[in-house]
């Protein structure tokens, strides 16, 4: 039994290493996530809003109460820009 010792050895299929099946997975798992969201975007379509939208948003804020105790946002600006008060 006599080998050349310039003979390459024997290599597995493409199928049988490891970094053939994480390249390929990579844009499989793209494609399939893609026709998942092609299913959900045809099975649960986007609701239709009403004509008059921006006329029930401006009743909407008619509608809130004006009450300062209601914006604490509002009040902690003020009391930032305004100088302290003395007894």
């Amino acid at each position: 039994m006599t080998t050349e010792k310039n003979e390459p050895p024997p290599s597995a299929p493409w199928y049988r290493h490891g970094l053939v099946w994480m390249i390929i997975s990579g844009p499989a798992i793209v494609i399939v996530a893609g026709f998942v969201t092609l299913y959900l975007a045809i099975r649960t379509p986007d609701p239709v809003i009403t004509p008059d939208y921006y006329r029930q948003g401006i009743e909407i804020n008619k509608t809130l109460p004006k009450d300062r105790a209601l914006m604490p946002a509002v009040q902690g600006r003020n009391h930032a820009n305004t100088p302290a008060e003395e007894n």
